[in-house]
């Protein structure tokens, strides 16, 4: 029998409820109004972000719903509250970007429509979901132009919380890379699964007098796994390594894989000494702490793939993404936080991007939701902001995560070519708002 999902309803702040308690009791619980996910800049500079998550966060909504052991826990709420909960089911609506898609500062990533009740109790979950994402794909996206068509394995699974590697597997895979040594994520997302043996396997491998048998350890996984296997051959001596992975495999072995040393000059040496015994189909991965930059550095090198773990789970220097979800229309009234650096435009709204006939985006222009607006006529123009759920039911349209991962590499391509700079700078396109009255603080 299948076991119903669990509820996401607890990963959630004390405060979500506490302002829902005070709501009821004030009246205001069922304003109608819109809360909105933006980021007010990119994290460390960069020149782009990635919008994902998006697909994980629409059901978490619809799991949503309180259990009965929940709101027992929730005893410091009123008799109203609590009954509220007892009964909540998200019936408003969901517009946002693609996943998938990229974003720049004030994009308007998802915008929540519905009573206050319903959309201020979402906020947590909605944020920890795509700030998390959103943070990984991003930096799997610059990996990804760094490696200049070369394939990357995402295999950080150890380096981070269980569950978080699931969803670290699915946002690189967005993002484009090409597999991941995480089987659940394999399991749940369909993502293609990549790997072969670690040290332990070699240094399993010991002859009668416990001297270590690195040709037995080869013998072993091309026994198991083919010779198109990829050996790991720095457990001891690279050099000696690859000879004796030669000797086992000979030329028609798939690939070595090397996890430490200075990679650029290792993988050069290995390449010399694969091509001089015959082995040129032979590809050389690397792996070792590898982050953009690290893999940037190797553009010249012989190297054939790329293994990264613990940079890309955790963000590769910005572990999230700095989304925040905010309040910005109350009955129709647009509404603004307006302390200093933090002022924003109230208003629901929605985000086209326009392009030059070329395909190179130049500019993301942010309106007025439900508004039309004036448009160039030498300009090409897309729409981002699509509708996800309508009446508390997730629309039956939603993408695939090839789809994501297709319309990501599209979008990408559509970058002029300073954004996709690996070093700090300006954004790649400008935010322009059209129709709004300016803020002021």
């Amino acid at each position: 029998m299948n076991q119903p999902l669990p509820s996401t309803a607890f990963l959630t702040d004390m405060y979500e409820l506490t302002m829902l308690d005070a709501a009821i009791q004030d009246g205001t619980a069922e304003r109608e109004c819109v809360f909105e996910v933006f980021g007010r800049r990119m994290p460390n500079e960069r020149r782009y972000g990635v919008v994902a998550g998006t697909a994980r966060a629409l059901d978490a909504i619809t799991r949503f719903r309180f259990t009965e052991e929940q709101i027992a826990t929730a005893d410091f709420l009123s008799d109203a509250a609590r009954e509220y909960l007892r009964n909540f089911r998200f019936s408003g609506q969901v517009d946002g970007y693609r996943e998938g898609d990229l974003y720049f500062p004030y994009s308007p990533i998802m915008t929540v429509r519905g009573t206050f009740a319903e959309c201020v109790i979402l906020e947590t979950v909605i944020l920890s979901i795509l700030n998390a994402d959103s943070a990984i794909a991003s930096a799997a996206s610059r990996m990804v132009s760094a490696a200049d068509g070369r394939p990357i394995i995402e295999m950080g699974s150890r380096r981070t919380h269980e569950e978080a590697a699931v969803s670290a597997a699915r946002a690189t895979y967005i993002a484009g890379f090409d597999a991941t040594s995480n089987m659940e994520a394999s399991l749940r997302h369909g993502i293609p699964a990549s790997g072969t043996a670690a040290h332990s396997w070699t240094l399993l491998h010991v002859d009668e007098n416990g001297q270590p048998d690195e040709k037995a350890a080869f013998a072993g996984q091309i026994k198991s796994l083919g010779k198109d296997t990829t050996l790991l051959v720095d457990t001891f001596d690279i050099t000696k390594g690859v000879d004796n992975a030669l000797e086992v495999a000979g030329t028609e072995l798939g690939a070595v894989r090397i996890d430490s040393g200075d990679l650029g000059i290792v993988s050069r040496r290995v390449r010399k000494q694969l091509d001089e015994a015959g082995a040129f189909n032979t590809k050389i991965i690397v792996s070792s702490d590898l982050d953009e930059f690290a893999i940037a550095g190797l553009r010249g090198d012989p190297v054939d793939g790329f293994g990264v773990g613990t940079s890309v789970v955790t963000g590769s220097g910005a572990p999230t993404a700095g989304l925040v979800y905010k309040l910005v229309e109350v009955e129709g009234h647009p509404v603004a936080k307006r302390s200093s650096g933090k002022v924003t435009y109230g208003g629901g709204k929605s985000a086209l991007r326009a392009y030059r006939s070329s395909g190179v985006a130049v500019g993301e222009i942010i309106h007025p939701m439900g508004a039309e607006i004036p448009r160039k006529p030498n300009l090409d123009y897309r729409e981002l902001t699509v509708p996800m759920i309508r009446d508390g039911e997730v629309l039956d349209n939603q993408p695939s995560i090839e789809d994501s991962r297709k319309l990501h590499a599209e979008a990408r391509t559509t970058l002029p070519w300073e954004g996709l700079a690996l070093s700090r700078g300006e954004v790649a396109i400008p935010t322009r708002f059209i129709g709004f009255p300016e803020p002021t603080e």
